[in-house]
């Protein structure tokens, strides 16, 4: 697929950006394989927002994925997109932007925001807006110490082909199980609501795929 009918056929998949609001609620959440697991009520979920960077190359998009500092006091060594929570006043988009600047010096002119993809509630309390961020211009990514312990980019194709997804789960101090989706890749173990969030944009892109045959 060129990088010109990639790009569209995300756009056809996605929200607009515009349909943004601080009242969007969630489509995905680590609680579909957790049904049993206690919910906080909606009006105590933080908004929070991720960039997707995909990152277009005549051998295939990538995506630029971070192992978060093993310093950080939560999610520390863990896989996730640049992110974090909006300040008074952001859009999803505005956070998601300045994130990836502030984590991996991802210049906000470089990247043309398609879309966004369903709205991720997680275990931790916040509600997390994924933004689709097209970066077709070469840019040289430098990781924030204090956040980021390493970049790297693994394919599009690999992220969203249902094959490399696969259920897994640990035990919890409390005694309970809980699932969450998987899909390793060299050794990454991308997991949690990063992996979540990215099967459901592979499954959003199939649904407009059948719709659109």
């Amino acid at each position: 697929m060129t990088g010109e009918a990639l790009r569209a056929r995300l756009i056809a998949a996605l929200d607009p950006v515009e349909s943004w609001s601080p009242e969007r609620r969630a489509g995905r959440s680590d609680y579909d394989l957790n049904p049993d697991a206690t919910r906080r009520p909606p009006g105590e979920l933080r908004p929070a927002a991720v960039l997707v960077p995909v990152l277009p190359r005549p051998e295939g998009a990538a995506v630029v994925l971070t192992r978060r500092a093993d310093e950080l006091t939560s999610h520390s060594g863990q896989v996730a997109f640049p992110g974090g929570r909006l300040d008074p006043g952001e859009t999803a988009v505005d956070a998601a932007l300045r994130e990836a600047w502030e984590e991996v010096g991802l210049d906000p002119a470089r990247v043309e925001p398609l879309g966004l993809s369903d709205a991720y509630e997680t275990v931790t309390g916040f509600i997390v807006t994924p933004v689709i961020g097209w970066v077709a211009r070469p840019v040289e990514l430098r990781p924030s110490p204090s956040e980021v312990a390493e970049i790297f980019e693994p394919p599009l194709q690999f992220l969203l082909d249902r094959a490399n997804h696969r259920e897994d789960h640990y035990d919890a101090d409390d005694g309970r199980r809980r699932r969450f989706w998987a899909m390793p890749w060299e050794g990454r173990y991308i997991w949690g609501a990063t992996a979540g969030m990215l099967r459901a944009l592979a499954l959003r892109l199939d649904a407009a795929g059948e719709a659109a045959a």
